[in-house]
């Protein structure tokens, strides 16, 4: 949230007031100094201060509060210029001169942007797919059942020598 922090002097006491950057106020939108307490959100009670003097709003583009001048024949003096209309981004340190009340601007505090990055897209991954390999065939042994290459088939099985002639051809199983 954004906030700024106004500071002026009322007879012998130091005033301070928070205006942030969505608060209620009678005007939404705005904080309104002035004497008119039926219309302004901080009352001033100098004479010299018209009764709806000035207007302060939180501007997201560019980023900050501004200050925008309402009684052009009472224009409000902003860091030593007369502002009879339009607007003035205020910074930390201005000097607002109301009439003959003088409001400093003691700090605006601005939250730090949030970075933007690129959406991060999470993707499921895919079964890794089985290496397409030829499949090997061998003959198991009607004795045994020991699987053997077809290079034996003239010569019987390495385990027990039964003769691979009648063997069934079987899918050698990876790994063996």
């Amino acid at each position: 949230m954004s906030e700024l922090i106004l500071e002026w002097q009322e007879g012998d006491r130091i005033k301070t007031q928070t205006i942030r950057d969505r608060q209620a106020s009678k005007n939404p939108g705005t904080v309104r100094i002035g004497r008119d307490p039926l219309r302004c959100d901080i009352l001033l009670i100098d004479p010299t201060v018209s009764g709806l003097h000035v207007e302060i709003f939180f501007n997201p583009n560019p980023t900050g509060f501004i200050l925008r001048s309402l009684r052009p024949s009472n224009p409000p003096i902003i860091d030593g210029r007369s502002l009879a209309t339009g607007e003035a981004l205020l910074n930390p340190g201005s000097i607002i001169q109301l009439g003959v009340t003088v409001l400093k601007v003691a700090a605006i505090v601005l939250p730090q942007p949030i970075p933007t990055y690129a959406p991060t897209i999470i993707v499921a991954p895919s079964p890794i797919a089985a290496q397409a390999q030829p499949a090997v065939y061998g003959l198991e042994c009607p004795h045994c059942h020991r699987i053997s290459s077809y290079d034996r088939i003239d010569i019987g099985c390495p385990w027990c020598g039964t003769s691979l002639a009648a063997a069934a051809s079987v899918v050698v199983p990876p790994n063996r």
